[in-house]
């Protein structure tokens, strides 16, 4: 380990010095450990990092000047529709889809980096319950359906696969998920294919580009964003994991989509059959004021831009059949072929440009006193997973039913939306949904047929959700 001199010298030349400043009062372990997270800080990126930071932080939000006259929708051919097609075309995506899952050329990654926080909780989110009968939680959901498609592709094909499930956790979350897994004797998955990584951490930083001390002897860190996979990708192999194993395509999602469909054979064969190297799952906006990041072309090339980044005029414009021009809302549900990510970290990481979260960050003050600031006070820098669209040859986007595909666990009980009843409603009614196509019949508690779903369901899920069923 580095001595207190050395790591001095280092953060001098990154202008971060400040950060040791009580360490001439720590005990000898709180000590250690301080010196030890900041030696792995490399000087000149620590550098770069904060003053990228107060850079970032400084312009001026809103809209990018002249966007709206470079902004196109994604081109008809580019786009597919899993209830607009018709059966035969359906059939074929689906079939081929699960003759790449039977030959094992499939692989889920889930993003997993982020804690409960907003929920209320400390754990990470996959571990959270969001009140269903079986008592199930999000990572049990997940690893039952990954269980269900290798079933049906080896029903389907008469061999048996796999569909490894790379998992990426950040420093808060690694251990804890691990530890559930193993709890739970990882869902009854192979844990030779259940493959846990961390993505890499980033110091918060102040308005004016200083890291900031969350406690005496830490700095105040949070993952890099889910656009941290690329790095993380590389630093754990998981490339070369792929490889060993045969694995073409993956299929990348966000932890809190109760709907999530993993390795979803539809999906996955609408790509390969397109033969896109990257591809992403869409559903049509609510409303042109929905808070969803749109799936166009900037300057004719594919790309996510924020709600934020979009004028209320663009957003409100509408094409020829009276829909929204800029309807397809990026639900964070992607395809990549393992080249195409290859690619991304080899050549592209280094070109992603970082994107600023205002947070209340807790700190000490001058005196060692812990704060918990009232208004944000620091600036994360993170990366999406998204913000590798624009390098794709063949990027294709595939419309799904937000119905049935996509209701996110975002907040907590008390909030208006996107919250436990509502992620709940929305999976208990697809259920509802499914039962009834297949022939079943429910009844009101004096035996008699209902006819139609429970009006107080859509009640709840009405008053519940910003995502009208």
């Amino acid at each position: 380990m580095a001595s207190e001199r050395d790591v001095r010298a280092r953060l001098r030349r990154a202008g971060q010095e400040h950060l040791l400043r009580f360490c001439a009062e720590l005990a000898p372990g709180p000590r250690a450990a301080l010196l030890a997270e900041l030696e792995a800080l490399e000087p000149e990126a620590l550098r770069e990092h904060c003053q990228r930071a107060a850079a970032a932080c400084a312009c001026p939000p809103g809209p990018e000047p002249g966007l709206a006259a470079r902004l196109r929708p994604l081109p008809p051919e580019r786009v597919g529709s899993a209830s607009r097609c018709d059966p035969e075309t359906r059939r074929l995506w689906e079939e081929e889809g699960f003759h790449q899952i039977a030959l094992s050329k499939v692989a889920v990654l889930l993003l997993a980096g982020g804690q409960g926080t907003r929920l209320g909780v400390t754990y990470p989110k996959g571990m959270y319950q969001v009140g269903l009968p079986s008592q199930k939680s999000l990572y049990q959901l997940q690893a039952e359906r990954i269980r269900r498609v290798e079933q049906l592709a080896s029903e389907r094909s008469g061999t048996q696969c796999a569909i490894p499930w790379y998992i990426m956790t950040s420093e808060f979350t690694l251990e804890p998920t691990a530890r559930f897994f193993k709890e739970h004797d990882f869902f009854h998955l192979d844990p030779n294919n259940v493959i846990m990584f961390e993505q890499r951490m980033l110091p918060a930083v102040t308005f004016d580009g200083r890291a900031i001390l969350e406690k005496k002897d830490k700095v105040a860190m949070a993952p890099d964003g889910n656009g941290g996979l690329y790095r993380a990708l590389s630093d754990h192999q998981i490339l070369e994991d792929m490889e060993r194993r045969g694995v073409e395509f993956v299929h990348v999602y966000c932890v809190d989509n109760i709907l999530v469909r993993l390795a979803d054979p539809v999906f996955v064969g609408f790509c390969v059959l397109r033969g896109a190297d990257c591809g992403a799952k869409v559903v049509e906006k609510a409303s042109p004021e929905e808070p969803v990041g749109v799936v166009c072309q900037v300057d004719g090339v594919p790309q996510v831009v924020e709600y934020s980044e979009i004028s209320p005029e663009t957003a409100r414009l509408r094409g020829p059949d009276g829909s929204l021009l800029y309807h397809l809302g990026n639900i964070c549900n992607h395809f990549f072929t393992r080249g195409f990510l290859r690619a991304v970290v080899s050549e592209f990481e280094p070109l992603l440009k970082p994107h600023v979260a205002v947070k209340k960050v807790p700190y000490v003050d001058e005196e060692g006193n812990l704060v918990k600031p009232l208004k944000p006070n620091g600036i994360k820098l993170e990366k999406f997973v998204f913000d590798v669209f624009p390098f794709a040859k063949n990027f294709v986007a595939f419309e799904v039913s937000r119905e049935e595909e996509f209701s996110p666990l975002k907040n907590a009980a008390s909030a208006a939306s996107d919250n436990p009843t509502t992620t709940r409603c929305a999976l208990l009614l697809q259920h509802y949904r499914w039962a009834l196509q297949a022939g079943a019949h429910f009844l009101d508690a004096c035996g008699v047929r209902l006819p139609e779903l429970p009006r107080l369901w859509r009640r709840i899920c009405k008053a519940g959700s910003s995502h009208p069923r």
